[in-house]
């Protein structure tokens, strides 16, 4: 079995993050996005993955992949962004005929996927798409049941037919072509696979829902960017390797060989990166933080730091934080009191 992940889109939903960087790039707990995506494929058995790409995300990627030992990767141009079936419809050549499923690498699970393809592999019917119970259905798409039958599909309604969202996942026999190969494009122009499921219920074909068992994370804001990663980090296994030098460490933390520790307190579950250093600072729970970069006299906690960051002389608790790469936070000024502020379009910044 195959699958694919498109990311081919701009995430406009995280921008700043994305003006310069493609979402699926971004980190949570220590890696890409995308890095998690191909690590929950690898542990379901699956290791041929196409990844759809535009010109804009490419190059990213690609470099991105390296981290992710064990995928054997095709990246597949899609040259206009005309929604969900369109990408799918672009891998058809490298499908072949070959069964394969869609992974949203945007999205997380905590148990992973494998309980979706072993059904999918069993029971053989056209499609297997995973359902999770949302507050609100207008925003996704949204599943009407008979049973764990899927008897109707619509994108995003007005008015839903049930409070059961399509979660990000899709199995399919290759029969799905089929119905995508001419499909007509919706009303906001773009080619649905909400439609296309649709058009496999309506020529009789057997397509199942199966609910999501434990959490499940859409990274596709700010938000959710720092959910997903307090959600991973409650996952990991404390392991410290590196230089701690008169700090005291409380909880799930990793400090790699490289990074040090000095004159500090960390509160787990925090991940320091390769070549990490903090010193006399505080970093609470729920804190990721990008390799090579430094925290020193600031206290951070519930935040992503990217890569090469400098965190530095910050009197107040930084707290809800997305840094990106080689981002700086610095303190210190005094006189006179003013804030002296760089920060790119679409910016957020709360001050005391």
């Amino acid at each position: 079995m195959k699958a694919i992940i498109p990311a081919a889109g701009l995430g406009t939903r995280l921008r700043p993050l994305t003006y310069t960087r493609p979402k699926p790039v971004l980190p949570v707990a220590g890696a890409p996005i995308i890095v998690h995506a191909l690590r929950t494929l690898l542990a379901a058995g699956i290791s041929e993955v196409g990844i759809i790409v535009s010109d804009a995300t490419r190059a990213e990627i690609e470099q991105t992949l390296e981290q992710a030992p064990g995928a054997h990767v095709t990246l597949i141009d899609q040259h206009e962004q005309l929604g969900l079936g369109h990408a799918v419809l672009t891998a058809r050549e490298w499908v072949g005929g070959d069964n394969f499923c869609v992974y949203l690498g945007d999205n997380l699970f905590e148990h992973g996927v494998r309980p979706f393809i072993e059904r999918f592999e069993a029971e053989g019917p056209a499609a297997v798409i995973a359902l999770v119970e949302v507050a609100d259905p207008t925003a996704f798409g949204v599943a009407e049941l008979d049973g764990d039958r899927i008897t109707r599909l619509v994108e995003k309604p007005k008015n839903p037919p049930s409070n059961m969202a399509v979660a990000g996942l899709y199995c399919f026999t290759p029969q799905v072509f089929g119905v995508l190969d001419g499909m007509p494009a919706s009303a906001r122009g773009e080619y649905e696979i909400t439609d296309a499921i649709q058009g496999l219920i309506e020529r009789g074909e057997r397509v199942l829902g199966q609910r999501v068992e434990g959490w499940w994370k859409d990274t596709g804001r700010p938000a959710d960017l720092l959910d997903a990663n307090r959600l991973l980090l409650e996952q990991i296994t404390p392991d410290v390797q590196g230089e701690v030098e008169e700090s005291r460490l409380t909880g799930r933390v990793i400090v790699p060989a490289s990074a040090r520790v000095i004159r500090s307190k960390i509160v787990g579950p925090v991940l320091l990166g390769e070549g990490v250093v903090v010193e006399d600072a505080y970093i609470g729970p729920f804190t990721s933080v990008g390799r090579e970069s430094v925290i020193r006299h600031a206290e951070v906690e519930h935040s992503v730091v990217d890569a090469e960051a400098r965190i530095e002389n910050v009197h107040t608790r930084l707290q809800d934080c997305l840094l990106g790469v080689r981002a700086q936070v610095r303190g210190g000024r005094t006189v006179p009191s003013t804030h002296k502020l760089t920060i790119s379009d679409g910016s957020i910044v709360e001050l005391a």
